[in-house]
């Protein structure tokens, strides 16, 4: 079924447009595509996102200013709704005048409470997904697909507005440049990098299957790199053991996309640096839980091999924590599995 826009304003032309995407990393990076749109018809985009994704705004292409606010209403740890807190915001969006805003939201995410605060900040046109009645918060409410691809629904939004990507711009992830050389944490292009960790755990890579990937990557001849967050240094310490070049806690977002880009094939999780990793153009083998939908997160435009049993009895659940014991989906895995992933896309690349 295509999407039902109800306009009830037109959007005031050019000015600042305020984009919201209140979440993480990989969400951030997923509205990239949006974003450019928007910079195309405005004068200056200013970008809303939470703390947990303040870094992959910063890379936005598109972007002029970032501000960074902590949701209630999202953030997994999320603090309380204070009057202070949400005082705060609506100075802040005052001060940037935007003319309009779109609010990027996932389909279990509502975009009304922040819709409410931007009225309260004296923005006068704004445009959200919104499933409920939105009575006078929004001036465009957009009804998406719920079968694309995230990049997709957010540009969808987007489009709805009004906003066109520019020409020659095909819609792919992005990162701005330059990113920093970081050649001398890894040596040469090439290697392998494995992701282990997430900030969700039943999107991780299982330890003992990194860690065992890893080891055959390194017997076959493979320079591999294992990247992680400052907390998962205990996590890529036993994964890389004596076979791979650690970076844990290293790289900040803008190195961590350079690593990413060297790399021959980059094995994750469904977690911000799949999405990354999409972004700067490397092949992604992705051990994909089914917690979420792969049709809508899975690595977007850029080569991949999706592993994981995606009919698993955790589909479409969201659980942070796989509610199944033993977490098949992916611990039926093995490390020869991922490995011929790994092998089939640097033969694809040849």
């Amino acid at each position: 079924m295509a999407p039902i826009e109800e306009t009830m304003a037109g959007r005031p032309p050019g000015g600042t447009v305020l984009v919201a995407r209140l979440d993480s990393v990989g969400d951030v990076l997923l509205a990239g595509p949006a974003v450019r749109a928007a910079a195309a018809g405005a004068d200056r985009v200013v970008l809303l996102a939470g703390p947990r994704g303040r870094g992959a705004a910063e890379l936005l292409p598109g972007v002029d200013r970032v501000l960074a606010w902590c949701a209630p209403w999202i953030d997994p740890e999320p603090p309380p709704a204070t009057e202070a807190a949400v005082a705060a915001l609506r100075a802040a969006v005052a001060a940037e005048a935007p003319r309009s805003a779109l609010v990027l939201t996932s389909y279990h995410q509502s975009a009304l409470p922040l819709a409410l605060v931007l009225r309260m900040a004296g923005v006068p046109w704004i445009g959200a997904v919104s499933e409920d009645y939105p009575g006078s918060l929004l001036d465009l409410r957009h009804r998406r697909r719920t079968d694309l691809p995230e990049p997709e629904s957010m540009l969808g939004l987007a489009q709805a507005a009004g906003f066109r990507l520019p020409p020659g711009d095909d819609g792919r992830l992005a990162v701005r440049g330059p990113l920093p050389d970081t050649t001398g944490l890894t040596g040469p292009g090439g290697y392998v990098v494995v992701h282990p960790g997430a900030s969700v755990p039943s999107r991780a890579v299982p330890a003992w299957l990194a860690a065992d990937t890893v080891a055959k990557l390194a017997a076959e001849g493979h320079r591999v790199v294992v990247t992680g967050r400052p907390a998962d240094r205990d996590l890529t310490a036993a994964v890389a053991g004596g076979s791979a070049v650690d970076l844990a806690g290293r790289t900040d977002l803008a190195a961590l996309a350079s690593v990413l880009r060297g790399a021959a094939v980059v094995v994750s999780g469904n977690t911000g640096p799949a999405h990354l990793a999409a972004a700067v153009g490397t092949p992604v083998v992705s051990l994909f839980s089914p917690v979420v939908p792969a049709r809508n997160w899975a690595p977007y435009r850029t080569p991949h091999r999706l592993l994981g049993d995606q009919q698993a009895p955790c589909r479409a659940t969201r659980a942070r924590v796989c509610p199944v014991p033993g977490h098949p989906c992916l611990n039926s895995l093995g490390a020869d599995d991922v490995v011929a992933a790994v092998h089939d896309l640097i033969e694809e690349a040849v």
